[in-house]
């Protein structure tokens, strides 16, 4: 069956990121991976890091910058693997940090800074979401995209 792609767009200001993370959130609890891109600074990490304070992760949540990738548990159990390829030069050099035993694990969620080299990895279940600087410097603007019209990952 052929879905088409949902596609929605919003301005928010930064202190409405707790309101735009709950709608994020409803989708990650369908898609099993979520990209975050955009320019230095847009806010991905700081997206990123609300959606897992959203998802019940209590403990410190740092960006995996030099890391590359921090692994986190809700107290559901379910794990959330927290990605920042921005160091990563190619698929390549992903797999062969193993990273790729992250994506597509039973009960968990990948939550993907920078995916644009790993990209061919992304096979299924992909949300993507697109950060934007606004004219107003206390705005952004975020695209979501994700596999089909009601937002469901196939």
């Amino acid at each position: 069956m052929l879905h088409m792609n949902f596609k929605k767009t919003i301005e928010y200001h930064i202190d409405q990121i707790p309101e735009v993370v709950k709608q994020l959130s409803e989708l990650l609890e369908r898609c099993q991976v979520m990209t975050f891109t955009g320019p230095l600074g847009a806010g991905k990490t700081t997206m990123v890091q609300s959606l897992l304070r959203e998802q019940g992760i209590t403990e410190t949540i740092m960006s995996p910058t030099f890391t590359y990738v921090n692994a986190y548990k809700n107290q559901r159990g379910r794990t959330f693997y927290h990605f920042d390829c921005y160091r990563i030069e190619t698929t390549r050099d992903f797999l062969a940090q193993g990273f790729e035993e992250c994506l597509y694990v039973p009960w968990s969620r990948a939550l993907i800074e920078w995916p644009e080299v790993i990209e061919p990895l992304l096979t299924h279940d992909v949300c993507r979401v697109i950060l934007a600087y606004h004219e107003e410097p206390d705005k952004r603007i975020m695209t979501i995209e994700c596999p089909d019209e009601e937002g469901d990952c196939v």
